[in-house]
């Protein structure tokens, strides 16, 4: 019996499957706790053990991870923070997650997940790195595209970056879209791709989305991460470049992704500081 246990806490997104997969590969016995919502049983066949967890029942996440004996977990994939605002009746809170919630002195990203870290380290539970499983999905700093962006383009990335690494500062998102040096869309509570929607939607073309990591990020949570739902977010509102943070940002099935972005005419492209 193999006795290194690993938990994937896990959002929606194909993230969790892929941290499985590579978990996996390096000797662990993958137990897969889907947070519902937003999840659903999709991971269920990549890991060795599952089960369903209500979002709200974090005393109840925690009694799991002892009861299974786990001492190593790590969090992957997308939880909507509006889910806190939204389906009042989908999620509700167990008295731990009251009592954590009460706590703090704000609800921004950092506070409520540093607040959560702490409380599982109390019970013996470390929190690991996304990246300790995603080493192979980071972005690297190039352009990875056919198409590369354009002199005007390359000014509106840098625009965008500084605006972006300054809204991380202050803890309110990730993702800026820009066109011809103007802010169309900063990402708040609503997620990178209803941003980029909205962004774009303003620009009517060729805007430029710029996704960073946080000036302080803890690669434990919240890393940055894009997918192919990015894309089609790009492509409806005919956004058409995507500049990432290299080594700091991760693309969920990165040669399909960069296949359907070269499809779509979209420049992808690392970008270090």
């Amino acid at each position: 019996m193999n006795d290194k246990k690993l938990a994937i806490i896990a959002g929606m997104g194909g993230l969790p499957k892929v941290v499985a997969a590579e978990a996996k590969k390096m000797g662990y016995r993958v137990v897969g706790i889907a947070l519902q919502p937003p999840s659903d049983e999709s991971l269920k066949p990549f890991v060795d053990d599952f089960h369903k967890m209500n979002l709200g029942r974090f005393g109840g996440l925690i009694s799991l991870l002892k009861k299974l004996s786990i001492t190593n977990a790590v969090m992957a994939g997308k939880v909507p923070k509006d889910l806190l605002y939204k389906n009042k009746t989908s999620v509700i809170p167990d008295m731990k997650a009251v009592k954590l919630l009460f706590s703090l002195k704000n609800r921004a990203d950092d506070t409520i997940m540093n607040a959560v870290v702490n409380e599982l380290e109390k019970n013996g539970i470390t929190l690991r790195s996304t990246t300790d499983f995603t080493r192979n999905l980071l972005v690297p700093a190039e352009v990875m595209t056919r198409k590369k962006p354009s002199k005007d383009e390359l000014k509106d990335i840098e625009f965008g970056w500084d605006i972006a690494k300054g809204m991380g500062q202050l803890d309110i998102g990730q993702t800026v879209v820009v066109k011809e040096l103007a802010v169309m869309a900063v990402e708040a509570i609503e997620g990178t791709d209803e941003a980029i929607k909205r962004g774009g939607s303003l620009a009517e073309k060729n805007a430029v989305v710029v996704k960073v990591s946080k000036p302080r990020q803890d690669l434990r949570f919240d890393v940055p991460v894009v997918g192919i739902d990015t894309l089609h977010s790009m492509k409806n509102v005919a956004a058409k470049v995507l500049a990432l943070e290299a080594g700091k940002c991760i693309i969920v099935d990165k040669e399909k992704f960069i296949k359907e972005a070269d499809n779509e005419g979209i420049v992808v492209v690392g970008v270090r500081s």
